[in-house]
């Protein structure tokens, strides 16, 4: 699916305001992502590269931190993201019956963004609640006991916040 095209703002500004907070130092490259990221939600091409200009850093050395760390991404993400963990006591619990679901109802695959950039499906190892699995978590907000069944009013719930 193509997803919906973010338009991507005031790059130049940006980059030059978080640079000064980390006195444009390319030391704190990760810092330094991570704050665009938080303005972005992503790291868009475009911001990288400008990275790279106001830096004077190799825009091959910008993408190498910024695809080293799984903290950071280079696609738009959802309003929403999704995690449904597939560690061992949810998978026994039937954790993959409901990632499938997720995966139908959305319209995507664990690891994409449905095109209205409402909701990211991602999956996890591991969440540390094994006695509450099959467990999903959406921004952080633990949905325990989850069943293929309850996926459609869970969903719904978050497209009418």
């Amino acid at each position: 699916m193509a997803m919906t095209e973010v338009v991507v703002e005031n790059v130049e500004q940006n980059v030059k305001e978080v640079l000064a907070r980390y006195g444009n130092n390319p030391a704190r490259m990760i810092e330094i992502l991570q704050d665009l990221q938080d303005i972005y939600g992503y790291l868009p091409r475009e911001v990288l590269r400008e990275v790279s200009h106001q830096t004077e850093m190799p825009l091959t050395r910008v993408y190498h931190v910024a695809t080293f760390f799984k903290a950071f991404t280079l696609k738009p993400r959802g309003k929403y993201t999704i995690q449904v963990c597939t560690g061992t006591a949810c998978h026994v619990k039937g954790s993959y019956r409901v990632l499938e679901r997720l995966e139908d109802v959305l319209g995507i695959k664990a690891g994409d963004t449905t095109d209205d950039l409402m909701f990211t499906l991602e999956t996890v190892n591991c969440v540390g609640a094994c006695a509450l699995g099959p467990v999903v978590i959406v921004n952080h907000k633990y949905h325990a006991y989850m069943t293929p069944a309850k996926v459609e009013s869970l969903i719904k719930e978050y497209r009418e916040q």
